[in-house]
């Protein structure tokens, strides 16, 4: 009997695709647990729509191209898109915005740039911008956080919203809808209100704004998870968090009154679903060490100054964009020293 060869090395095959996303998703639990909590069913039902729409959108392409849908939906890649973008978007997104934000990720983000490896913006966050620029309302009508709304949106309640654009009778949308603390602290800083009178506010949290900050220890807590199992390395995220927290501080240490902590930046909007989910995307984000933290670094400044001085108060989604196009020419200046490389004094 041939006995098999057993050579070195006795490394295992990890870093599979399918492998990879399928725990970016199980890292999403614990924010999507969390915004549940705070805004409701929303969330789900979006999350479910989107997912269903990407299969779709993957499937019919995949078979325009004469291929098979399985090559491409065995990877999970699109069921990551779904789920980042449904998690991005308002709770309240009707289905058919849902549907054009999907179309727009899968088939021409990602797959008219060749698939999986080729597209050169987060399918995603692409989405997210194309919608806020063009349904700029639709995109910016959140459901009020638990504790700050008169009434409460049950499954049902969410789902005829979603998929009719109505409420059921008694329910008004004043009564259920807030604008986010990063909207809020923009408003009333416009008004000449200070950080002192605007933290007396309901939209205030601890660290963050209200229910937001639980949603950002949420992704923080699957970000952790990710960086534990070596799915993600640290350069990014922390760079990312850092660039936005130095400016922040920088700001608020001069100007307190004008200027919102380090931790409500931190902990309010999708800073750390970005920092930990989206920005850390292998292909449209930088290879190197040096460049992802470059990355991330540039893209947590881009964050706060477009929360300060821009037109969209949270400002990851195209902070995100901003440095994928950068993220070629990153790479290119920080490759590392080629071993043995220079010249040879004898």
């Amino acid at each position: 009997m041939t006995q098999p060869i057993i050579s070195s090395p006795h490394v295992p095959r990890i870093n599979r695709v399918n492998r990879v996303m399928a725990e970016v998703l199980v890292g999403l639990i614990p924010g999507v647990v969390a915004l549940t909590w705070v805004f409701g069913w929303g969330t789900l039902i979006n999350i479910a729509l989107a997912s269903l729409f990407a299969v779709m959108a993957e499937s019919a392409v995949m078979l325009l191209r004469r291929r098979s849908p399985w090559v491409a939906l065995r990877d999970l890649s699109a069921l990551v898109t779904a789920a980042l973008f449904a998690i991005a978007v308002p709770p309240s997104l009707p289905w058919w915005l849902t549907l054009l934000g999907i179309v727009f990720a899968i088939v021409i983000v990602k797959q008219l740039y060749g698939g999986l490896g080729y597209n050169s913006f987060n399918p995603a966050m692409a989405a997210y911008v194309f919608l806020l620029i063009s349904y700029p309302v639709a995109m910016t009508a959140w459901i009020a956080p638990e504790g700050l709304g008169s009434d409460r949106l049950g499954f049902a309640d969410s789902l005829q919203l979603i998929l009719t654009g109505t409420l059921p009778q008694g329910l008004h949308w004043d009564a259920i809808s807030s604008a986010t603390p990063l909207d809020h602290l923009r408003g009333r800083l416009d008004l000449g209100h200070t950080i002192d009178q605007i933290a007396q506010g309901p939209t205030w949290g601890i660290l963050g704004g209200h229910g937001w900050e639980w949603v950002n220890l949420g992704f923080l807590i699957g970000g952790i998870y990710l960086l534990a199992r070596r799915i993600i390395t640290w350069h990014v995220p922390i760079a990312l968090l850092i660039g936005l927290a130095a400016l922040s501080t920088l700001f608020w240490a001069f100007a307190p009154q004008t200027h919102a902590s380090p931790w409500f930046h931190l902990f309010s909007g999708a800073t750390m679903l970005g920092a930990f989910f989206i920005a850390t995307d292998p292909v449209t984000g930088c290879t190197t060490q040096r460049g992802q933290i470059i990355f991330g670094a540039c893209i947590g400044a881009i964050v706060y100054i477009i929360r300060t001085w821009g037109g969209y108060p949270d400002a990851i989604a195209f902070a995100v964009l901003l440095m994928n196009i950068a993220a070629p020419m990153i790479d290119y200046y920080t490759q590392p020293r080629v071993f043995g490389h220079g010249s040879m004094r004898l």
